[in-house]
């Protein structure tokens, strides 16, 4: 098995990227907006939720020219849901999915008297698919101050509306991690996460040719197709757009600094290479790398790729580029390792998996 590994960083200069819907404690005002974060005994982390993480990098594919193919969506009282169908949607295979329909009678009437959802998949049971894409919460890599702004409504007539907001200035760190086997193949089993296919969805797999793997229950899209929406998962991640409060704050949320490979598991071996100093900011750890090359050797099946933006860190870059001649530090592993832009290392990515599709098998 192969998994695309990888880690990002989002420099928020100025920036309120999640809200809580909570009211400030102690505000001045009633017309409040909170960030989200974790309070700890050593300060305060404001961090991105890893549902709002996975929106900005749906939105993100939905909306540029991608060629994604977004599946529709479907709204009952209580519960939404995707249509479930992996072979026809693109997110539908790699965000996964649980399309679970109300039992009610005067649900099911409203389903059948809904002209919106003619083209809708009919199901015959529930489906559901754990995402072969992964993602984690995005959090600071230290602790901040979190300001609090004041501000007032005052272009009406009569007295001005006041309101307050919180931001930060933090460095944000998230994870990812793609399981190659499982993009693009879709299961039967009758178990939680693994029942992708009920029997409408075997019939249209049937008639789309798909490949059946009958010992695995599961059906499998052709490689071409399968590295398709890969690719461009990853190019859309690259480009990534979204958050709050951009038309006040505008951040640029694409990474900054990304370190990806191609690893035999499905266990986050960068996650410790990026950590806070003890002035707040962020440090490329470079012995954490060393060590986890050196222990994850016969595990890491790509070079490492390390996409750095110029003008980003650049004391941080420096002594990176050192390591990566320091026989003590990097020098051994430098043949494995590419540094560039972030979206050239997403691209180089994409074209190690086009020259080794047996990745995806």
């Amino acid at each position: 098995m192969a998994f695309v590994t990888g880690l990002l960083l989002i420099d928020a200069s100025a920036s309120a990227l999640n809200n809580s819907g909570e009211p400030i404690p102690g505000a001045r005002t009633e017309n409040t907006s909170s960030v989200k974060f974790i309070r700890t005994r050593s300060g305060d982390y404001p961090y991105v939720s890893a549902q709002a993480f996975r929106a900005w990098l749906r939105d993100t594919l939905e909306r540029g020219d991608f060629g994604w193919q977004a599946s529709p969506i479907h709204r009952e009282e209580k519960v939404a849901y995707t249509d479930g169908s992996p072979s026809l949607y693109w997110d539908d295979d790699l965000f996964g999915y649980m399309r679970a329909e109300s039992k009610r009678a005067s649900a099911k009437k409203k389903r059948e008297a809904d002209i919106s959802r003619s083209e809708a998949t009919p199901t015959d049971e529930v489906i559901t698919r754990i995402a072969p894409f992964r993602v984690s919460t995005l959090v600071s890599v230290a602790p901040v101050y979190i300001t609090t702004d004041f501000g007032v409504m005052a272009r009406q007539e009569d007295n001005p509306v006041p309101y307050e907001h919180q931001f930060y200035r933090a460095t944000l760190q998230g994870l990812f991690s793609l399981d190659l086997k499982r993009a693009g193949t879709f299961t039967y089993r009758k178990k939680t996460g693994y029942l992708n296919l009920d029997g409408t969805r075997k019939k249209r797999a049937k008639e789309q040719g798909l490949e059946h793997l009958e010992s695995e229950k599961a059906y499998r899209l052709p490689l071409n197709e399968r590295l398709q929406r890969v690719k461009v998962l990853f190019e859309g991640l690259s480009q990534l757009e979204g958050g709050a409060k951009l038309t006040t704050h505008y951040t640029d949320v694409s990474p900054a600094l990304t370190v990806l490979a191609v690893t035999k598991g499905g266990n986050h071996i960068f996650g410790h290479v990026v950590k806070g100093n003890s002035r707040w900011l962020p440090e490329f750890n470079v012995e954490a790398l060393r060590e986890t090359l050196t222990i994850f050797a016969d595990d890491v099946l790509s070079p490492v790729y390390v996409g750095w933006v110029q003008g980003y860190l650049d004391d941080e870059r420096a002594k990176f580029e050192a390591a990566l001649s320091d026989e003590t530090q990097l020098q051994s592993f430098a043949n494995r390792i590419e540094l560039s832009h972030p979206q050239e290392a997403f691209r180089s990515l994409v074209a190690a998996l086009d020259e080794y599709p047996q990745w995806l098998t």
